[in-house]
């Protein structure tokens, strides 16, 4: 099958520090290269890939200091993809909903995975409006807020088996691994090591829409000799890392989409404690991967118990079912059924074209039987 990945300019592909949307691109565009598929990669041009690459800038947007309009190198970007999207048997985006009305006028088989949180108030009139364009999430959690997209089926996200292997935790430390942010919540991870007497390691990065919450809120915490501020790591980084640590806290405060780093721990051996919220737990096995929690007190009674799961089992759960080329298999299915003949009509008022959606692939009332299927 000739395919098109289009992913996001902010970051390489993959990306060489912090980066879950191009680096799950990555990921799904080697293993189809492995699998032998035909695929084109639209990215920024320091990106390192074993498809066909089409460099729509430089390098990535968040490295280039002369950068000063993003959307501008986005629509750039989808100017070049649709040039050439007579070559491809589908184009797969990662740009959230920026395409929808380009793919609704030219016709050509496309599917959209959502990266993003889609319980903000103006997403449902979109995506009510664009209910002929197929899209996927990466867990039914982060679906639940929109139920009038044109859901095509949930895919989980995968990492390669070889990407980590499993240590021990030997390190005698407690890891967070992210974001510096309101929602990511790395002053809920320090109170937990405080309180469980646990030496803490943080690894993240601080975006400048951050920095202000970083410095009034966070810098005054790292004062103790016991947490341990080591920024953004890279890719190379994050085995030692995360198989180092005795458990990964993810004290979330938003409704996580999917959590990248909770596989990528599991990967390693390494168990979790993991705030409910989002797609946690949809991931966590409570008491064998982890332990899924509501609380500080919750989570630090939890960090004895963690370290005392058995490494093996987290391993062998991302290995039955975390791995790339599972993700690359679903989306596959996904491709063919989207390749389908649809008898929409794109132009026509919104009440005539929700009767073609409905007549052409069920959306509506047997959305539910599609998706069963996927």
């Amino acid at each position: 099958m000739k395919i098109a990945q289009v992913a996001p300019l902010h970051e390489s592909v993959p990306p060489g520090l912090y980066g879950g949307t191009e680096r799950v691109v990555s990921y799904l565009t080697e293993e189809l290269v492995r699998q032998g598929h035909d695929v084109t990669l639209f990215a920024s041009g320091d990106s390192v890939t074993r498809a066909k690459l089409e460099a729509v800038c430089p390098r990535s947007l968040r490295l280039d200091p002369t950068c000063v309009d993003p959307l501008a190198r986005h629509l750039l970007l989808l100017e070049r993809v649709f040039q050439k999207s007579r070559g491809f048997d589908i184009l797969h985006f990662h740009v959230d909903y920026l395409h929808f009305p380009l793919s609704r006028r030219l016709g050509i088989p496309s599917l959209t995975t959502l990266h993003g949180r889609l319980d903000l108030p103006d997403l449902a009139p979109l995506y009510r409006e664009f209910a002929d364009i197929p899209v996927v999430s990466v867990s039914e959690a982060q679906r639940r807020p929109l139920p009038v997209a044109a859901w095509r089926g949930t895919v989980h996200h995968g990492i390669p088996p070889d990407s980590y292997r499993m240590r021990e935790g030997t390190g005698g430390y407690l890891a967070f691994l992210g974001r510096i942010s309101p929602e990511k919540r790395v002053d809920r991870a320090i109170e937990i090591a405080r309180r469980a007497g646990r030496r803490l390691r943080i690894a993240a990065k601080v975006d400048r829409v951050d920095a202000a919450y970083y410095e009034k809120e966070i810098r005054p915490l790292l004062g103790d000799p016991h947490i341990r501020f080591v920024g953004e790591i890279g890719e190379a980084d994050k085995n030692v890392f995360l198989g180092d640590a005795s458990a990964l806290l993810f004290p979330i405060d938003w409704p996580e989409p999917f959590g990248l780093v909770l596989i990528e721990a599991m990967a390693c051996g390494t168990p979790v404690i993991a705030f409910r919220g989002g797609a946690v737990e949809e991931i966590v096995e409570d008491g064998v991967t982890g332990f899924v929690v509501s609380s500080v007190a919750e989570a630090v009674a939890a960090v004895p118990a963690a370290e005392r799961l058995d490494r093996r089992r987290c391993r062998e759960a991302f290995e039955s079912r975390f791995t790339a080329s599972r993700m690359a298999r679903e989306y596959l299915k996904i491709y063919e059924q989207v390749r389908r003949p649809r008898r929409v009509v794109p132009f026509a008022s919104p009440e005539a074209r929700d009767r073609s959606l409905r007549r052409s692939f069920g959306v509506g009332e047997t959305r539910g039987a599609r998706e069963s299927s996927t």
